[in-house]
């Protein structure tokens, strides 16, 4: 290494200039299978090199192969946002690289992260007594959350809806369950009379609010009474519509979720956090305990503290606490609340286009930032439509299928994202589809 100071500034330099340039740069890569590859040495150095160098092949070999999720017309997915407090944040938690897998060995870790999610749940109005921790992402806080609920109820069977990411059976697959996808209603929201069927006996049932495909929310109310009267464990997931619930015309969205044995939110999808931020609660932490739990000799168990390892999968945890803490502090309520309701505005603008341009339509609704829409025509045309807009670098979105049919879906979701952004992402489409 050369001079940290020095190689310091260098690299903040780089990142400001990054994100100051990043929406001039083509959205998706063009790279090749393989190509950053060749590019690069076959074998290690022998002898040590400037960071300079790094900082060079990361302009010449690594940007060409980034598709550029920080980018303001990344409008695919969830679209996500590395906020500029979270970056710095990152760079603390690097620095301090600390392990939190037990209080004693970070107790600020811990601490601060058992805060931050305190802090999260107070915005979002979720119930007091709730245990918080982070995992990864929100499909590892689905195998927990699944792995807890078959402590009390081993054998059975998941619940959960044609619309639910595909993390949800995943899951249920590594922890040895059955899933079952229960068939959704003409808003593509999980159907409780189908639910009522199928759920004597079952181990868990998974409701989303904010299915990955439409955005939609299954009733969880209704389903929170269906698992309470079954005795069965009730999961909700949301990932990504649960952060709207800081806004409170929005609060509907966690309506029902007070009842919930898990819920799991996404600060890394709509919240500002760089990835990976998978904030889970419970109401039932002694099942985790079960679930999780070991104590070996070269840890001895500690009295009146926790030990986060002793919650989820992994041993070995990350500050991510620290990144969280730090988003929220900095942009406080007022802040996440403005980004959230610009975003549905956006959003919201766009569909209004959609639906009074000739020959093209909305598909699905859209209570929040994603927007499922498509062209008159094939699916084949409307995929070749799709190809031609993100091979153009002027904006990225995917794609879905809805009742057969392959469907465009566009979601805003960065802190640089503007109307303009999303004006100029119309006009690519309809030149392509010109």
């Amino acid at each position: 290494m050369s001079d940290f100071r020095g190689d310091g500034r260098a690299a903040l330099d780089w990142v400001a200039e990054y994100l100051e340039r990043v929406g001039e740069l083509p959205v998706a890569s063009s790279a090749s299978p393989g190509e950053v590859r060749a590019r690069l040495p076959a074998s290690p150095p022998e002898r040590a090199e400037p960071f300079e160098a790094v900082l060079h092949d990361l302009d010449d070999v690594i940007l060409p192969g980034i598709t550029h999720w920080n980018h303001p017309r990344f409008l695919g997915y969830f679209a996500i946002s590395g906020s500029e407090p979270g970056i710095l944040a990152e760079l603390l938690i690097a620095a301090l690289n600390v392990n939190a897998m037990l209080w004693s060995t970070s107790p600020a870790a811990t601490e601060v992260e058992e805060l931050a999610l305190d802090w999260l749940r107070q915005l979002l109005g979720l119930r007091e007594g709730l245990h918080g921790h982070i995992e990864d992402t929100a499909s590892t806080a689905t195998i927990a959350a699944l792995a807890a609920a078959r402590e009390l109820r081993p054998g059975g069977i998941v619940l959960t809806s044609e619309q639910a990411n595909f993390s949800v059976a995943k899951a249920a697959k590594l922890i040895g369950l059955e899933c079952r996808l229960v068939p959704v209603d003409d808003e593509f929201r999980m159907r409780t009379d189908a639910l009522a069927e199928e759920i004597d006996g079952a181990t868990a049932v998974v409701a989303t609010a904010g299915t990955t495909s439409t955005t939609s929310v299954d009733p969880i109310p209704e389903i929170a009474g269906l698992c309470g009267q079954a005795g069965v464990w009730l999961h909700v997931d949301a990932a990504y519509a649960g952060s709207a619930a800081v806004c409170e015309e929005f609060s509907w969205t966690l309506d029902g979720a007070e009842h919930a044995d898990s819920i799991v939110v996404n600060p890394h999808k709509w919240l500002f956090t760089p990835i990976d931020c998978s904030c889970l609660w419970t109401r039932r932490p002694d099942a985790f305990l079960r679930a999780f739990s070991a104590t070996p000799e070269y840890m001895p168990e500690s009295s009146d503290v926790t030990d986060l390892k002793d919650y989820g999968p992994a041993l070995g945890r990350r500050f991510r606490g620290l990144k969280l803490w730090v988003v929220l502090r900095c942009y406080g309520r007022e802040g996440l609340q403005a980004l959230i309701r610009e975003h549905v505005r956006l959003a919201q603008l766009f569909a209004s286009w959609v639906e009074d341009t000739p020959g093209w339509e909305v598909v699905a609704p859209h209570p929040f930032s994603v927007v499922c829409f498509r062209r008159e025509g094939s699916d084949e045309e409307n995929e070749a439509l799709l190809a031609r807009v993100n091979a153009s670098g002027e904006a990225f979105l995917t794609h879905t299928r809805l009742n057969g049919r392959l469907v465009l879906h566009l979601a805003v979701g960065n802190v640089r994202t503007t109307e303009d952004d999303v004006r100029r992402a119309w006009e690519a489409l309809q030149q392509a589809a010109g």
